[in-house]
């Protein structure tokens, strides 16, 4: 089941599709950064610590949250 949620309702543990993007990952983290909120994603079946990244995101971005 998907959902489209603003960035700022993104938490950790969340798993979501990102803009531009068709696999899902899941967010590890959200911080507060200037210009939006960062997250730090994984893939979501490799949860490698060298597989994260940090994604920048405005908080009226939209999001597909899908189920894990």
């Amino acid at each position: 089941m998907e959902a489209i949620i603003l960035a700022g309702d993104v938490a950790a543990g969340d798993v979501i599709v990102l803009p531009d993007d068709q696999d899902a990952v899941l967010v590890k983290q959200v911080r507060l950064g200037q210009g939006g909120f960062i997250l730090t994603v994984v893939p979501v079946d490799d949860d490698r610590p060298e597989a994260e990244r940090l994604v920048t995101l405005t908080a009226g971005m939209r999001l597909r949250k899908t189920s894990p």
